[in-house]
């Protein structure tokens, strides 16, 4: 007897709660194997392959493309043994789901590339063979032949008649309020087509009347409604947290580069890997935090007690076409600017390409923030929680600089420092930010504290 095993949406990392699907790389009526993904969702932080840890027959989807689900709410389920094929399967199919058996094994590490089966298996979805009746996650129903779509003159009581979680984030991605409309379908239940009808009259040339769309309470002048979701979500909670529970300040001071900028130079002119500026200024921030140990910490609230951290795990703004997102490169104290040089380019590379794993972008304990990138001088950037400091680096440009009682023209950079005033005092701060701008400065007064 075939045994029905539900798979429901794991934990993708720390502190995610729910992921949008992207896309189902399977349908009702497949095989699938142990550790085979099944599904591809957007979390706040990265895309990530979700692995299924049973192997038989998919006998049901939850959830529409576009669907956001929360951790734990029920994704496929899969009916686990040989009987649960259909008769004149292949004998490879039958052995396959058989070997599986119903024994879930650990999932491996998501963001990672996977192998695939060489072929997607199709058979016909099992009913008669299970025990109690699965059924695939309903679609959304096609559009009626009728052009015109009655909609409500003013939003009717109790609970809005949908059915379809896609015809619900239409509306909510168009601005449609669902309880001004009236469904066409049986009992009153709002399609797809009635949310498209009322979308096309809200982007109508004439202005619809007041009573065939819902419109917002501003009516035109309300702008375009972007949901606050996401990865941009995500930094929006965070940065708020921030905001309520951590008291920030900021100092910072001009640096003449010209040293740092000359010692690059002479490294990358002998030749091997290529050292980025933010590699170096990656290594002094670490032997900054050497000496200043308060700002390598965190505050924990429940027990009333600071924290001071043993390793740095350096995190590092990089812009992608999802939005800033920020890596963090582990034991960051123990690397070389070769290294370090590495490991930026291969974080970035993979933010860019959406396939950093929920692991790269958590636990943080201090923050590198190299704004220069966008044409800037100075910035007070948001301290990323639950970290007590953010060093920021402004653009690196010829200034008029006196050096050596001479005016010269200088490469000259803008850093600033914001702390949590909670961990240490202006002092510490300070002193902290005097000796990295010491040291881009003059080079050699780091290579004295190693």
């Amino acid at each position: 007897m075939p045994q029905v095993m539900e798979f429901k949406l794991p934990d993708l990392g720390e502190g995610l709660t729910e992921a949008e699907i992207v896309r189902w790389l399977v349908a009702v009526g497949d095989v699938v194997a142990v550790d085979q993904p099944v599904v591809e969702v957007e979390t706040a932080k990265a895309m990530v392959e979700v692995p299924c840890p049973y192997g038989g027959v998919v006998t049901a989807r939850f959830g529409e493309e576009g669907t956001e689900l929360p951790v734990g709410a029920p994704l496929i389920t899969v009916a686990v043994g040989a009987s649960s094929l259909p008769a004149g399967a292949p004998a490879a199919q039958a052995a396959e789901a058989e070997g599986a058996g119903n024994r879930p094994r650990p999932l491996i590490g998501y963001g990672e590339d996977h192998s695939r089966p060489a072929r997607r298996r199709r058979v016909r979805p099992v009913t008669a063979a299970v025990s109690a009746p699965v059924v695939a996650a309903p679609a959304a129903p096609a559009a009626p032949a009728a052009a015109a779509v009655p909609v409500a003159a003013a939003a009717p009581a109790g609970p809005v008649p949908v059915i379809s979680p896609l015809v619900r984030k239409l509306a909510r991605d168009g601005g449609v309020d669902l309880r001004a409309l009236t469904g066409s379908g049986p009992d009153g239940l709002i399609l797809r087509a009635d949310v498209e009808a009322a979308l096309a009259a809200l982007h109508a040339p004439e202005a619809a009347p007041a009573a065939a769309v819902a419109l917002p309470a501003k009516g035109a002048a309300q702008g375009e409604r972007i949901p606050l979701k996401g990865l941009r979500g995500a930094v929006a909670d965070k940065l708020s947290r921030s905001r309520r529970e951590i008291p920030d300040a900021t100092c910072w001071v001009d640096a003449d580069a010209t040293e740092l900028m000359a010692a690059r130079a002479a490294m990358n002119a002998v030749g091997g890997p290529k050292i980025s500026v933010l590699a170096l200024l990656a290594r002094i921030c670490t032997a900054a935090l050497a000496r200043y140990p308060e700002l390598n910490s965190t505050v924990d609230l429940a027990a009333n007690e600071i924290v001071r951290l043993p390793a740095v795990h350096l995190g590092f703004a990089a812009q992608t076409e999802r939005g800033l997102m920020v890596p963090v490169v582990r034991d960051a104290q123990d690397r070389n600017p070769e290294s370090l040089s590495a490991e930026f380019a291969r974080l970035t590379e993979l933010a860019r390409a959406g396939k950093l794993a929920p692991a790269d972008l958590t636990g943080g304990t201090f923050t590198l923030n190299n704004y220069g990138v966008f044409g800037v001088d100075g910035s007070t950037p948001i301290i990323n929680h639950p970290e007590a400091a953010m060093l920021g680096v402004g653009r690196i440009v010829p200034k008029p600089w006196v050096h050596d009682g001479e005016l010269a023209v200088r490469k000259v950079v803008q850093l600033s420092l914001t702390f949590d005033h909670r961990v240490c005092d202006g002092g510490t701060a300070g002193g902290f930010l005097r000796y990295v701008a010491d040291c881009v400065e003059s080079p050699a007064v780091l290579l004295r504290s190693l």
